[in-house]
């Protein structure tokens, strides 16, 4: 069995020979939801205490960004950026592995948490704002919150809300609605009400919560991406954790800059 730098270079040397062809028309026009995000591994050990407060400075709060939609899916497109979004749910040393690797290669994320899983794992949120990463709200339980009545949905944004105040001193910089791409109108509007002024979406799937291995994910990736993309991607899925170093090489050699999401946007 091939070591993890073994994997990687395995990894880079098939990218390379395949010249990363893009997609099948099939592929690239998913506008699949956000997959189920569980855990690779399931985590273990007793619930956590009631979080506390990080003794930190407050995290960013949202922004309204003029000229921009209230469901935003993308960046400007004249400009040399992207953004890497990640739903924040999963075992959490996987998601510490997705942090360090885009670190190690220069980038900066976005990670979407679910309310739960801060609620065992709150510990994360300080990590993720440690790294220089944005972290937002992408509902208290993740489910399909299109669907559900208006105090239902109401609800699952402000329970996901309340928690990352609790931890961060801010509800998030984004939020984004869960088991969907595009939210609809009326949970458009109660993401505003609830202190987000824009909804975040995305135009490019990476669909790694299917797992097809590394190779895939990073040829979803790079045969959709272009300057001003958002990418949707996971936190635990082993598959994200492998494509990650190979994926930020490629970006960095058509020279496209991994940004936050609220960098991406502004000016």
């Amino acid at each position: 069995m091939l070591s993890q730098p073994g994997r990687r270079a395995a990894l880079r040397v098939a990218l390379r020979a395949a010249a990363l062809p893009a997609v099948g028309a099939a592929a690239a026009g998913l506008t699949a939801a956000c997959g189920p995000g569980r855990p690779a591994t399931a985590s273990s050990g007793p619930p956590p205490g009631p979080a506390r407060p990080a003794q930190a400075a407050p995290a960013a709060a949202p922004r309204r960004f003029a000229g921009q939609p209230v469901e935003i899916d993308h960046g400007p497109r004249d400009r040399p950026r992207v953004a890497l979004t990640f739903h924040g749910n999963g075992d959490p040393a996987i998601a510490r592995s997705v942090l360090a690797a885009a670190e190690k290669g220069g980038a900066r994320i976005t990670v979407l948490a679910i309310g739960s899983w801060l609620d065992a794992h709150p510990e994360l949120a300080r990590r993720i704002l440690d790294g220089g990463h944005e972290l937002g709200n992408h509902t208290q339980r993740h489910l399909a919150i299109n669907d559900m009545t208006e105090a239902e949905a109401y609800a699952e944004i402000t329970g996901c809300a309340q928690r990352l105040k609790r931890l961060t001193g801010s509800i998030g910089t984004w939020f984004r609605p869960s088991q969907t791409q595009y939210a609809t109108p009326l949970v458009r509007k109660l993401a505003q009400r609830a202190g987000y002024p824009h909804v975040l979406s995305y135009d490019v799937d990476s669909l790694d919560f299917t797992s097809p291995g590394a190779a895939a994910v990073i040829r979803t990736v790079i045969g959709t991406i272009r300057p001003g993309s958002v990418v949707s991607l996971h936190f635990g899925y082993a598959d994200t954790v492998d494509a990650m170093p190979p994926l930020l090489e490629e970006l960095a050699r058509r020279k496209l800059r991994a940004v936050t999401t609220t960098e991406l946007l502004t000016p």
